[in-house]
Formats: structure tokens, sequence, C-alpha cells
């Protein structure tokens, strides 16, 4: 499968939050979200395990009792089962891989 980029087919599940599923395998789901300044990502948990990477901008990320402020090419993984959120501190891109992959974020 392959995925040519363009600027449709984002969704909005939250204020400020914008996602659009890139690619998806079996085994694993490639996403892409947009984040306003002063956007909040509530703490939440879901089996997946979650690995990120920070394209631009700055978000302060809390997973479990850990906070980190993730900028421009830092990355993190946050294991299936775990709280967390986010504050988003500017306009940022962010690019995520769950897996196994997340139903819920299939087009």
């Amino acid at each position: 499968m392959f995925y040519k980029g363009e600027d449709e087919g984002y969704r909005q599940p939250l204020a400020g939050i914008s996602q659009k599923t890139l690619v998806y395998g079996k085994e694993s789901l490639l996403t892409e979200f947009r984040l306003s300044r002063g956007s909040h990502l509530p703490q939440h948990s879901h089996p997946q395990e979650q690995t990120g990477y920070m394209v631009s901008g700055r978000m302060l990320l809390s997973i479990g009792s850990e906070e980190f402020e993730a900028e421009r090419g830092d990355s993190w993984c946050i294991p299936g089962g775990v709280e967390h959120g986010a504050l988003i501190l500017e306009d940022s891109v962010a690019v995520e891989i769950f897996s196994p992959i997340r139903t819920d974020y299939i087009p």
C-alpha cells in the first residue's frame, strides 16, 4: 500500500486537534496530527503501543507520572494501557504509529 500526501481527509476529534491516518497494515497504523497552540489532549489510555515523532512545534507530553517537553526532532514511546495526554505549546505536527492498529482510526 502506498500513500500520496494531500491536505484532505483530516478529522477533528477535539478542538484544535486534527488527525489523519496516512497508511496502515495488518499490525501497525501511521497517523499525522496537526495540533493548534493552546489545545489540550486530555489524559486517556488505550491498549495499543504508541510511538511518536515531533515534526514541528512544541508540546508538553505526559506519560504516566512523567512529563516531557517535546520539540522538533524528539520522539517517544507510550506503552499500551498507560495514561497519557498533552498540552500544545506551539502550532505543531506529530506523526505516530499505533500497534496493533486502532480500528477507530481506519478511514
